[in-house]
This record gives C-alpha cells, sequence and structure tokens, in this order.
C-alpha cells in the first residue's frame, strides 16, 4: 500500500478543520424592537421626493453651489473622515493576515574554525521555508476580521455623516450671510427714511408747529438704526469667515458675493414612508455597522475561553558545501502540531464582560439613532410648513405697515398727524422689515433641515450614500441571546 505523504496528511487535516469551523457562523440579526411607524405626524399625502445628488442647486445659486463643490473636495473634517476610512480598510487587511498561513524563508551561512595544531575551518549552508498557522476552529479569527469589516462599513458611513454636516452648514451659514446682506440694507434704508421724518420735524420745528422733544425722539429712533449697522456688519464677516473654515482656506482667500433670499427657488422635498428613512440616513447606517463589529467581537471574546490549535511546517537543504546543498541527501523537513487551552486567565472574563457591555451600548445607540431620525423628518416638516405660513403672514403684514407709514408721512407733511404717532408707525414698519427677513431665513435653513433629515442625496458614484449595502445576516445578534 501506498503511503501517503505527511504534506498531504497536513493539507487534509487544515481542509477538514477550516470545513468543521464553518459551524461557528450561527449568529442572527437581533429584533431590534424599533416602532417604526407607517406614516409621518405631519404628512400631507404628498409623493415621496427624495433629494437629488445635488440637491443644493434646488435653490438656485449658483454661488452656492460653487461653495458646496469647494467643501466638498477642500474641507479638513471630510479630508479627515476620509483618512479614518483608509485606516479601517487597513485593519480588515491586518486582522485577515490571521485567516491565511505564516510563511517565511530564511538563508544561513557559517563558518567555524578551531584553534591548535591541525585546525581547519569548517562551513555549514541551510536554506528554509516554514509556515504556521492557527486553526480558526471556533470562529475567533473570523469574528476579528469581520468585526473589522463592519468598523470599515461605519468609518464610511461616518464620513457621510461628516460630508452631510459640511454641506447643511454651508448652505445655512451661506443663507444666514445672505439674510444679514438683507437687513444691512433694510437698516440703510431705515436710516435714510428716519433721517426724512427728522429733517420734516426740524422743518415744522423752525415754523413753531413742533417742539424741541419731538426732535429729540426722532433723533433717537434715527441713531437707534443707525446703531443696529456696525453689528449686521460683523455678521455678515463673521459668517464669511465661518464659510471660509468649511472650506479650508483662509478668509482672506474667499469672496462672497450673496444677494437677497427673495431670489432664491424652494425646491420641493417630500419623506417617503419613515421605515424608508432609517435606509437612506447615514448616522443610522454607522450605528447598525457599529452594532455588528461589537457583534462579532463578542463572539472572538466567547471564542477566547476554547483551545488553540497550531499547525507549524518546516523544510529546506542544509549542507556543509554549497555544491551540495540542494542535493536530495541534504533535505530535511519538520511538521507540527499543538493545542493551547487558556486554564486561568482572569482577564477572559473581564474581556467578554467588557465586549457585551459595547455591544449593548451599540444596540441602544443605534435605537436611538432610528428614533432621531423619525424625531428630525417631523421637525423639519413641520418647520417647512409653518414657516412658509408665518413668511406669507409676515409679508401681509409689511404690505400693512409700509402703507401706514407712506400715509403718516403724507399726514406729516401736512402737519396732521403727531410725532407719537409717527414714532409708532416706524417703530412698526422698521420692525416688521427685520422680521420678515428672519422668517424667510428660518423657511431656507428648514427645507435644509428636512434635506439633512432625509439623509441627503446620493454618492456621486451613482451608488446609495456610503456605499453597498451592509449584509450582516450572520454576524450580527450573539450578544442579544
Amino acid at each position: 500500500m501506498r503511503s501517503i505523504p505527511p504534506v498531504t496528511k497536513l493539507a487534509a487535516a487544515l481542509g477538514a478543520t477550516l470545513a468543521l469551523s464553518g459551524c461557528a457562523d450561527g449568529w442572527s440579526r437581533p429584533a431590534l424592537g424599533i416602532d417604526a411607524p407607517a406614516r409621518w405626524k405631519d404628512d400631507r399625502g404628498a409623493r415621496a421626493v427624495w433629494p437629488a445628488a445635488d440637491w443644493w442647486r434646488g435653490f438656485g445659486s449658483s454661488e452656492l453651489t460653487s461653495l458646496i463643490q469647494t467643501a466638498e473636495r477642500e474641507n479638513q473634517d471630510i479630508d479627515a473622515a476620509k483618512a479614518r476610512i483608509e485606516q479601517a480598510d487597513a485593519q480588515v487587511r491586518i486582522n485577515g493576515a490571521s485567516l491565511i498561513p505564516f510563511l517565511q524563508a530564511t538563508g544561513d551561512t557559517q563558518l567555524q574554525k578551531s584553534s591548535g595544531p591541525g585546525a581547519r575551518a569548517v562551513g555549514g549552508f541551510q536554506t528554509a521555508a516554514s509556515a504556521s498557522y492557527e486553526l480558526d476552529f471556533w470562529g475567533r479569527n473570523r469574528a476579528t476580521v469581520r468585526s473589522a469589516q463592519a468598523s470599515a462599513v461605519s468609518a464610511r458611513f461616518a464620513e457621510e455623516v461628516v460630508a452631510l454636516g459640511v454641506v447643511t452648514s454651508v448652505a445655512n451659514t451661506y443663507f444666514a450671510l445672505m439674510a444679514a446682506q438683507e437687513r444691512l440694507a433694510i437698516a440703510h434704508s431705515n436710516v435714510r427714511s428716519a433721517q426724512t421724518i427728522f429733517d420734516a420735524i426740524q422743518a415744522r420745528l423752525d415754523v413753531g408747529t413742533a417742539n424741541a422733544l419731538d426732535r429729540a425722539q426722532q433723533r433717537s429712533v434715527l441713531d437707534q438704526q443707525k446703531a443696529t449697522i456696525p453689528e449686521i456688519e460683523q455678521e455678515i464677516r463673521t459668517n464669511e469667515t465661518a464659510i471660509a473654515l468649511l472650506l479650508g482656506r483662509p478668509p482672506v482667500r474667499v469672496d462672497i458675493k450673496g444677494g437677497r433670499l427673495a431670489s432664491l427657488r424652494t425646491p420641493k422635498v417630500a419623506p417617503g414612508i419613515p421605515a424608508a428613512v432609517l435606509a437612506r440616513r447615514p448616522d443610522v447606517r454607522e450605528a447598525e455597522a457599529n452594532l455588528a463589529a461589537t457583534d462579532n467581537d463578542v463572539t472572538s471574546a466567547r471564542a477566547a475561553f476554547l483551545p488553540a490549535i497550531n499547525l507549524t511546517a518546516q523544510g529546506g537543504f542544509e549542507s556543509v558545501a554549497l555544491r551540495s546543498l540542494f542535493g536530495s541527501q541534504s533535505t530535511f523537513y519538520s511538521l507540527g502540531a499543538g493545542l493551547t487551552q487558556p486554564l486561568l486567565d482572569a482577564s477572559l472574563p473581564g474581556n467578554l464582560d467588557l465586549a457585551t457591555g459595547r455591544y449593548r451600548e451599540n444596540l441602544i445607540a443605534y435605537r436611538r439613532a432610528a428614533v432621531q431620525s423619525f424625531v428630525d423628518v417631523e421637525n423639519a416638516l413641520i418647520a417647512v410648513r409653518k414657516t412658509a405660513e408665518q413668511e406669507r403672514l409676515q409679508q401681509a403684514a409689511v404690505k400693512s405697515a409700509r402703507e401706514a407709514y407712506d400715509i403718516v408721512q403724507a399726514q406729516l407733511r401736512e402737519g396732521a398727524v403727531d410725532v407719537t404717532t409717527v414714532l409708532a408707525v416706524q417703530q412698526t414698519l422698521f420692525s416688521a422689515q427685520d422680521q420678515l427677513v428672519a422668517v424667510r431665513l428660518a423657511r431656507f435653513q428648514a427645507s435644509v433641515s428636512l434635506f439633512e433629515a432625509l439623509g441627503g442625496g446620493w454618492a456621486a458614484s451613482g451608488k446609495p450614500a456610503g456605499g453597498d449595502p451592509l449584509v450582516l445576516a450572520k454576524s450580527v445578534g450573539g450578544a442579544a441571546k
């Protein structure tokens, strides 16, 4: 009967052990306990209109589009998040090394010479290759790889979270800058109006139909309007520097034109069913990936209690003469197998408890992220609807205040109105105009919040944000049992 070579026996044993170890992947996804509602509380039954990849173009500002595209390329926070993806991918490769044999080649030469009469030099040459492999019988090494893979997916969703936050910050800050510019224009207009009233009162004082108190009160209104200008100018500059930071540039390198909020469009967006939001929100997907990673950490911590089986093999050539090094008579090899069973390692229970605790924390974080997504969408929906309603009402208030102001100006020139009425009408108009800008800003920022609450758009590659869907059917759930 022909004998089976030792190397063949080793390979057969390795294959059988790997086949048996496949039974270690018995985890299933736990019940997360998320009660996803069937509809939104503030939903008006509109058809779902998900954000486009470049949803910010819907506002109709080419400058805003340019700023956001620059931020996507040059923002340091986004670059740092991409660097964390590289680290996570490297960790997958590091952990994956445990699933393949470790191979090593060595070469050695030596020369020995004894002292005394008749001494001669004796040389030796050796070249060898060695391999070692830990049989992943209990699935510990594969669990560490799956944990690293889930962490790499989490890093990608984390980058999407950062990028979405940067984009929405650029949009909100740009709108705030435009609102401040509009308020500044209104403030200058109010100064001119107050000056016109002041001149009219001065003319009445000159002919004796007004008194010094009337002039002093109007002077106060004029000075108050002038005093608002430096604060608004500071707000404009502060918003410019904030955008510069988001673009990753010094403020001196950023020049923003801005404009009027009233010139922008309001893009259409409507949510689908609440459950669909969970698949679009990168923060929810990140939390899910973190949950998968820590579940595999639990699997690895459990497997650490079980024996570890290591296989080693070495073979090569050894000779005292280089010319005969690779002869058949110079061949050598060795095979070995070892089993290590932890008997007293006080750190193992602690490691398991630590991994279990982290899993449960991430499970709660996942549930909270899901609930938070529902809350964010509901808040954004009501804000979009109510700020639009408030803007319509405030526009009517400004129109009425403007009509009253025009009437009181005419009556003042005719001397048919007292200064107290003039002062009250002025303040009402100035306040109404400023409030209209604030409401309009709130409406645009509410739209941005809705885009953000829905998870933004799609990645430039055309794939869903964060890349391919996360497959966790066999990796999530152990700690929940």
